[in-house]
C-alpha cells in the first residue's frame, strides 16, 4: 500500500441517478463558445475548432450543496451546460489517441468570474482565476445513457426568471465531435467530465440568488448562491 507524506485529498464524487455508487471525478474539461448566438454574444461569429479550458476536479459542487460566491469578483456569471461523463475508452475510431466512451450525461453550470475573464483576455493571460475557482462547477446527478446524445431544451432560471433558453441541438460542435477533438489533445479516461458549452443569455448572480437549470431528458439542478 502506498505511503504518503500527507493524507491524500478526497476524490470528488458525483451521484449517479438510481444507483448507490457515485462517479469519481478525475478532471473537468470545458468547451468555450459552442453555441452560435453565445459566440456572437461574446464577440465572435465563426466555426473555429472547439477550444478547451479546464477546471480542477474539486471545483465540483454536487447536488444538495450550495456554491459560495467567490472572492475577488463583482461580476459572477451563470452558464448552463450539458455535461458529458466519460466512462471508458475504445480504440476502434481513427483519432489521435483512443476515443472516449460516454457513460452518461448531467446538467452543469460553469460559474465564471466575468470581470477577471475579461481582464485576462485583454492582457492575453490564462483564464484559471476566472474559470477554475472553488465551487465553480455545480452539477446534477449523472444519468446513464445509451444511444444518440441529448438534443432537447437547455435552460436556466434565476429567482424564477428564465435567463437562458435554447436547445442542445444548436451546439456548433456535437458531442461526438467534442469527444473526438478532446481525444486528440488528451488521453481521456473514466472519471473525466466535459462541460460542452453554453447558449446565449449568460448573466450575473449575487448572493442569495436561487438558480434552477435543466436539460430535457437528462435532469435538473438547483442551488442558492451562498
Amino acid at each position: 500500500m502506498a505511503e504518503y507524506a500527507i493524507a491524500p485529498p478526497p476524490v470528488p464524487v458525483v451521484p449517479v441517478e438510481g444507483e448507490a455508487g457515485g462517479f469519481p471525478v478525475r478532471r473537468i474539461l470545458c468547451v468555450g463558445r459552442n453555441y452560435a448566438a453565445h459566440r456572437r454574444e461574446m464577440g465572435g461569429d465563426d466555426r473555429d475548432p472547439p477550444f478547451f479550458f479546464a477546471k480542477p476536479a474539486d471545483a465540483i459542487v454536487p447536488p444538495g450543496r450550495n456554491p459560495a460566491y467567490p472572492p475577488r469578483t463583482a461580476n459572477l456569471h451563470h452558464e448552463i451546460e450539458l455535461v458529458v461523463a466519460i466512462g471508458g475508452v475504445g480504440s476502434d475510431v481513427p483519432v489521435e489517441g483512443a476515443l472516449a466512451l460516454v457513460y452518461g450525461y448531467a446538467v452543469g453550470v460553469d460559474l465564471t468570474r466575468r470581470d477577471l475573464q475579461n481582464a485576462a483576455k485583454d492582457k492575453g493571460q490564462p483564464w484559471e482565476a476566472a474559470k477554475g475557482f472553488d465551487d465553480s462547477a455545480p452539477i446534477s446527478a449523472i444519468r446513464r445513457w445509451t444511444g444518440p446524445a441529448p438534443q432537447g431544451r437547455i435552460a436556466i432560471s434565476v429567482n424564477g426568471a428564465v435567463k437562458q433558453d435554447a436547445v442542445v441541438a444548436d451546439m456548433i460542435w456535437s458531442v461526438p465531435e467534442i469527444v473526438s477533438e478532446a481525444s486528440k489533445l488528451w488521453a481521456l479516461a473514466p472519471g473525466d467530465l466535459i462541460y460542452t458549452g453554453t447558449p446565449e443569455g449568460v448573466g450575473p448572480l449575487v448572493r442569495g440568488d436561487k438558480v434552477t437549470g435543466e436539460v430535457e431528458g437528462v435532469g435538473a439542478l438547483s442551488f442558492t448562491v451562498a
